[in-house]
């Protein structure tokens, strides 16, 4: 996945060389910095959650009744 943002973001900078859009030049460099960087929303396990390994101090038996 790194190596097709990377691609695109490399296109987008020729393109917008070609096309002397220089904004869109920017953003191709904002895309090809984020691979190489390996940034992004889950690049370094920003997504992670955390959590307890440990059981539930407050964990009591239930018992079931039956209805008929």
């Amino acid at each position: 996945m790194r190596i097709i943002r990377l691609v695109l973001g490399i296109v987008i900078i020729v393109q917008g060389i070609q096309a002397q859009q220089w904004m869109l030049a920017a953003l191709g460099g904002l895309f090809t910095l984020i691979p190489l960087f390996n940034i992004g929303c889950c690049g370094t396990a920003g997504c992670n959650t955390t959590y307890s390994t440990s059981k539930a101090k407050n964990t009591e038996d239930i018992t079931y009744e039956e209805v008929k």
